[in-house]
């Protein structure tokens, strides 16, 4: 009886010490996300440049170059594809855009998007208060995909730095921009699972101001 305790023991031990073996701890998670985005960097051939060169250049990354400029405060990379025809948001505004876009999960390569149908467009309403964007979706493929309104902030981030009118000549464009996103400016499943994701985004006002 005493044997068999001490083989029932002894596997107990096997089997706990297999399970912390595997368990991945936040840092671990954090690291696995750095990992992947620096493979997306290096995959792609994207040049990262700082932001103070960004600055430099007039706010405009060279997309010719594959130019993304990473973001000191939240961590976002950015690429301005088309800075956009009409005006900024202005501060005190508060407006609704159309939003189209593609996401792809950096870990999983999961994807959702809705930039092949042209009745298939995600609503935003945006406010702005000086230098700070809030936003939350009222309708499209976001809301009933992570049952959620709310924007996350690193989809905000271009906001300081486009245009979102409405095109109304052959050569007006509208504001588009790709964006890799960690996992603290990104949405719920983003934030639980520490998962990165990259996007390409296009936005314009609902209606013209």
């Amino acid at each position: 009886m005493r044997k068999a305790t001490y083989i029932l023991l002894a596997l107990l031990a096997v089997v706990l010490f297999a399970s912390c073996d595997n368990y991945e701890t936040y840092g671990d998670k954090k690291e696995k996300e750095r990992d992947a985005i620096r493979k997306f960097i290096s995959d792609s051939s994207l040049v990262v440049i700082s932001e103070a060169q960004f600055h430099e250049q007039g706010n405009v990354t060279d997309v010719s170059k594959r130019e993304f400029v990473y973001m000191d405060n939240s961590g976002v990379y950015m690429q301005i594809v088309n800075q956009g025809c009409g005006t900024p948001i202005a501060d005190g505004e508060n407006c609704d855009l159309l939003m189209r876009f593609v996401e792809i999960c950096l870990l999983d390569s999961s994807a959702l998007y809705n930039d092949t149908n042209p009745y298939d467009v995600d609503i935003m309403n945006v406010r702005r208060q000086g230098n700070t964007f809030t936003a939350s979706f009222t309708q499209g493929l976001w809301v009933s995909s992570y049952s959620s309104e709310t924007v996350p902030t690193g989809l905000l981030v271009p906001l300081s730095y486009i245009n979102v009118g409405r095109p109304r000549s052959a050569t007006d464009h509208i504001a588009k921009v790709r964006l890799i996103v960690p996992h603290t400016q990104g949405h719920t499943i983003a934030s639980r699972y520490v998962y990165p994701y990259y996007y390409e985004i296009s936005l314009q006002r609902k209606t013209d101001l």
